[in-house]
Order: C-alpha cells, then sequence, then structure tokens
C-alpha cells in the first residue's frame, strides 16, 4: 500500500464522523490559540515595558538615595536630616556624599535629582496645573512633534497632547515653538513667572502617568525660584541623585550598587524600578500559558476518545484490513496519521486565522506610548 492511500484511508477515517471530529478540532483550536496568544501578549507586553521604560533613562542609570530605615525593629528614631518624599523616609544626600559617590569607580557622572516644580502652565487663556521634572541625559521620549528638551538652551519644555488642546493650539505642530509661562511660587508663596518655549509634543506614557519633561534651564530657574533665600542646608540637601556609569556591563552595575551599598546609599537600576511591573505581566503570562497547556491537555485526550472510539466503531473494517494482507503495523499508521490530520486540522485554523485577529491597530486604536 502507497503512502497516499494511507494518508486517503485516514483522511476519510477522520470525516466518517463529522461531529465527533469537528469536536475534536475544535479543542485543539482552542488549546493552540490560548497558547499562541499567550506568547504573544507576552512579546509584547515585554517590547512595551522596555519601550516605556527607555523614557526614564539610559541603561547605565542609576537612581541614588539615603538607605531608609529598617522597620521591621519599629518605628525609627526621628532625624532631622531626613527627608519624606511619595512616604519613603530616607537619610537626605548632601553636596559632600555627592563629590564621595563621583569617587566610586566606574561612576561617570552624578546629578542631583531637583524636586522644584512649577505651579502651572498658561499660553494666553486659562491656567492649568503640570507635574513637571528635568529629563535625564540619554532619556529617550516618543515625540508626535518637534523634539525633546535640549541641555543648555534656553528654557524649553516638551507637552503631550492633552496640554496643545487644553492650551488651546491648533495641532500639534502649531504648538511647537510657541512661547508659554510657567508660574512658580518661592518660600513665601509669592508667584513668579518663567517664560519657556516649547520644544516638542510627546506621546502619553503609561508609567510616566501625565509628567512633562524640561531642559536643564528651566529646570534651574524653578529650583532656583522655589528656594531663593533658604539656607544652604536646605538648597544643598537632595532626596535622591542619578549616577551614570561607564557602561551597561552588569558586572559594573552590580559593583557600583555594592560599592553605594558599603557607603549606606541605596542604588536601582531602571531594571530594578521596573522589576515589579514586569513581574505582574509575567504572572498573568504564566497563568494564561498554564490554561493553554491545561487546555492542550484536554485536547490530546480529546484525540485519544476519539481515535478509540473510531477503532471501536470499525473493528469489522480492521478485520478486512489484516485479512486482505496488511500488517498490524500498517493498520496502526492509518490511525496514527488520523490523529496527526486533526491536530493539523486544528493548528491551521489557528494559522489561518492569525491574521484577522493580529491585524494592525488604526491610529485611533493605538495604546499610547
Amino acid at each position: 500500500m502507497r503512502f497516499s492511500d494511507v494518508l486517503d484511508m485516514a483522511s476519510s477515517g477522520m470525516w466518517r464522523n463529522k461531529t465527533r471530529s469537528i469536536l475534536t478540532i475544535v479543542a485543539i483550536f482552542v488549546a493552540a490559540f490560548t497558547i499562541t496568544l499567550t506568547t504573544a501578549i507576552g512579546a509584547g507586553v515585554s517590547a512595551y515595558l522596555d519601550k516605556q521604560i527607555s523614557g526614564f533613562g539610559s541603561p547605565n542609570l542609576v537612581q541614588v538615595m539615603g538607605a531608609t530605615p529598617d522597620s521591621s525593629d519599629g518605628p525609627a528614631v526621628y532625624d532631622p536630616s531626613a527627608q519624606t518624599n511619595f512616604g519613603q523616609t530616607s537619610s537626605a544626600l548632601t553636596q559632600q556624599d555627592i563629590d564621595a559617590i563621583t569617587e566610586i569607580k566606574n561612576v561617570k557622572s552624578v546629578t542631583p535629582f531637583e524636586s522644584s516644580a512649577p505651579d502651572y502652565i498658561q499660553s494666553d487663556g486659562d491656567k492649568f496645573v503640570l507635574s513637571a521634572q528635568r529629563l535625564a541625559p540619554g532619556q529617550k521620549v516618543d515625540v508626535v512633534a518637534g523634539k525633546a528638551p535640549a541641555d543648555g538652551a534656553d528654557p524649553e519644555i516638551i507637552v503631550s497632547p492633552q496640554y496643545v488642546k487644553a492650551l488651546g493650539f491648533d495641532s500639534d505642530e502649531d504648538a511647537v515653538g510657541a512661547k508659554v509661562t510657567l508660574g512658580v511660587s518661592d518660600p513665601l508663596q509669592a508667584t513668579q513667572e518663567v517664560e519657556a518655549t516649547i520644544s516638542g509634543v510627546m506621546n502619553e506614557s503609561l508609567l510616566s502617568a501625565g509628567r512633562l519633561w524640561v531642559n536643564d534651564t528651566l529646570q534651574s530657574k524653578v529650583t532656583g525660584i522655589a528656594q531663593e533665600g533658604l539656607p544652604a542646608s536646605v538648597t544643598d540637601s537632595y532626596f535622591a541623585v542619578t549616577l551614570y556609569t561607564v557602561d551597561t556591563d552588569p558586572e559594573t552595575m552590580a559593583q557600583v550598587k555594592a560599592d553605594l551599598k558599603d557607603m549606606g546609599f541605596e542604588g536601582q537600576t531602571l531594571e530594578d524600578l521596573s522589576g515589579v511591573a514586569s513581574q505582574i505581566f509575567d504572572a498573568i503570562t504564566t497563568v494564561l500559558m498554564v490554561f493553554g497547556v491545561i487546555a492542550l491537555l484536554a485536547a490530546s485526550l480529546g484525540v485519544i476518545n476519539t481515535l478509540y472510539m473510531s477503532v471501536q466503531d470499525r473493528t469489522k473494517e480492521i478485520g478486512l484490513m489484516k485479512a486482505s494482507g496488511l500488517s498490524s503495523g500498517r493498520v496502526f499508521s492509518i490511525f496514527s496519521f488520523e490523529a496527526m490530520l486533526l491536530g493539523l486540522w486544528g493548528v491551521s485554523w489557528v494559522s489561518s486565522r492569525r491574521g484577522a485577529w493580529v491585524r494592525p491597530l488604526t491610529k485611533s486604536q493605538r495604546i499610547p506610548s
């Protein structure tokens, strides 16, 4: 018996009971689709997180803070030199600390984190609140129009599309190059204004949570107003600093973090900062993958059941095959190919429908990046 004859008999036998075969194929399809979709989601989420994390700085960036007190033994003793930010208390960093951090091996540069921010932004009409922060060196911004703020230039700010509309501009391109006014409160709560240029318009980011970015010139002016007249003990005290290593080699990053720990500081890389989000998405993907594997096992049992029922229904036919001279191995191969055809039908259905399910999104459907 030729190979084509074996395939023909396996195919005709598979469709002899159409309902049973179709249900088995659907089970295989569901399992294969679940695993395929889970893999695609995992790859997509990973790429999206990488893109979002790159918007917070370069891979060789390390955020440094004073060591936080250990709360396992109860509340920490009050330290007037400590600072509290986002509910986290840590020792404030002074210029002396910054100089010491700069001397660590493989540290390229150290920049203090300036937390002062404007109170509002205004064009010609209403004033709008904003959350603004200095754009770190090497930080990437997904720009829709214009460009990111440039260090060393005149005061510049990059805004999101929501601010373009609120400030009264007709389009993103119309906003680029326009002048805006930023209001900043000094220590006496008097408002001083700073003029800045909109350098570009950026896409909203999942992790930036509506934060806008300014260049070093504008940040220096804002910080100068916010700290005007304050003593050096306040102006030279920082909640955190950002340092840049000479390279992104894992050994270099580990060595810098270890040296920081020995000096009483805590260092976090972008990978550390994104760890929680990555763990959440990985857990979700793993759960979906487990469901896919369970579905695949159920589909495999369905194939076994289908073949078992097929054998039971065709005992006389099997007897005729053996009486006609077919060996047991040849008969077994017919039913084996029948099982493979069931699997191929289910998998091929997933492949044929993948283009319909995973199609490019229109501009209005895309997730802001």
